[in-house]
């Protein structure tokens, strides 16, 4: 139960900070650098708020420093947050999950999906640098 709300709570802190940065991103950043420079200069944000959200999730809920444990919480996390912005983003857009994924910009789609890895790791990475 402790993995299932700490996986739980990683996700909110990281949902939240990307709603907050996609509607600044979407209303300002992208009519000015457009959607490639826009969603590249987001990302080191994100990864900021990542390592401090899976630190906060390692102390607060005394995550052991083992790797199946704390990769599996970010696992939970990252399974939550694509769940969201499949239901949301898609819901709020109207758009179909093939027209969703056809439509992104292949370089920034890279750099996504290389940051939905570094969430899935970051509470062990985090042990990991600890050490």
């Amino acid at each position: 139960m402790r993995d299932l709300k700490a996986g739980t709570a990683y996700f909110l802190w990281v949902f939240g900070a990307g709603f907050v940065l996609g509607v600044v991103r979407e209303l300002w950043l992208t009519p000015w650098l457009g959607t490639r420079v826009a969603e590249l200069v987001e990302m080191p944000v994100m990864l900021v708020v990542v390592v401090l959200a899976a630190r906060w999730t390692v102390r607060r809920f005394a995550l052991p420093g083992r790797m199946p444990t704390r990769v599996g919480v970010g696992l939970l996390a990252v399974g939550w947050l694509l769940l969201a912005e499949i239901v949301l983003v898609l819901g709020l857009r109207g758009l179909t999950l093939a027209e969703y994924l056809g439509g992104r910009d292949p370089v920034a789609g890279m750099a996504y999906a290389l940051s939905l890895l570094l969430m899935a790791a970051m509470p062990w990475l985090l042990g990991r640098a600890g050490r």
